[in-house]
């Protein structure tokens, strides 16, 4: 099914590595360009080039997604090379696993972190995406929050931080001033996905047996998902044929939630 993106520019923040990456390179395969930011330089050059190779024009920006004025530089190099922004994705976040098992040991600054990364950070990036897309009457702000953006269990300052993404994407898709201008506001929210590099893959390596039988017992399908299934969803959310989606949170977890 042809998505109706060629062409289109696309931003997709904490776009180097795990769901971001895959965001970026499922969008360029449909034809977008694609700027993509971090804070590594060596894993932004390599996503850089895997887009390249799959036909698509691609730039990288090192930026702290935590820093406002590293924010405006993003934007405004998306807009210094191709003039407009037609969708952002915003990936950047994380910190379900930061903090102590202890609430009341948790340090302050976790919470206040851990919000900033996420909340913060989109809410920055899609209010200085919204101009544009206004201008152009046509957008796509899709952010990837998590099933616990959904309903409780995760670690209350990552509960927190996902359900106000959530909350920023609902309340901006009730906005008649924007949605009548051709943006829409989306939420992804992923279950667990095995990531290289990340905690899901200690807990395995821990214990192989253990986090098979885990697995096999929590998650109804027997598995944890794959960057490559979040990053699809993203590309139909994106796509010009859905323009009727809109304040949706839609859950890709393999049906590991118990929400409706």
């Amino acid at each position: 099914m042809n998505l109706g993106l060629d062409g289109k520019v696309a931003l997709v923040t904490g776009g180097s590595h795990g769901i971001g990456r895959s965001i970026a390179l499922t969008l360029a395969r449909e034809g977008c360009r694609l700027a993509i930011c971090a804070r590594g330089k060596e894993r932004l050059d390599t996503v850089v080039a895997e887009v390249e190779r799959a036909g698509a024009q691609a730039i990288g920006i090192e930026a702290d997604v935590m820093r406002a004025d590293d924010i405006d530089r993003v934007v405004a190099s998306v807009i210094a090379a191709w003039g407009t922004l037609d969708i952002l994705v915003n990936n950047a976040g994380g910190g379900g696993r930061w903090g102590r098992e202890t609430v009341e040991d948790t340090p302050e600054e976790v919470w206040h972190d851990v919000y900033e990364k996420n909340a913060v950070a989109a809410m920055r990036f899609t209010m200085r995406a919204l101009p544009y897309m206004r201008a152009q009457r046509w957008g796509r702000v899709v952010t990837i929050t998590s099933c616990f953006g959904r309903e409780g269990g995760g670690r209350p300052w990552f509960n927190v931080a996902k359900t106000a993404q959530t909350a920023l994407m609902k309340s901006l898709a009730l906005r008649r001033d924007l949605v009548r201008d051709g943006v829409t506001f989306n939420s992804v929210a992923p279950g667990a996905i095995m990531i290289p590099d990340t905690g899901w893959e200690a807990e395995r390596e821990k214990d192989p047996a253990a986090f098979a039988a885990m697995v096999d017992r929590e998650f109804p399908l027997g598995r944890l998902g794959t960057p490559d299934e979040v990053a699809h969803v993203v590309a139909m959310v994106c796509s010009a044929h859905a323009g009727l989606l809109n304040g949706a949170s839609i859950a890709v977890d393999g049906g590991e939630t118990r929400s409706f």
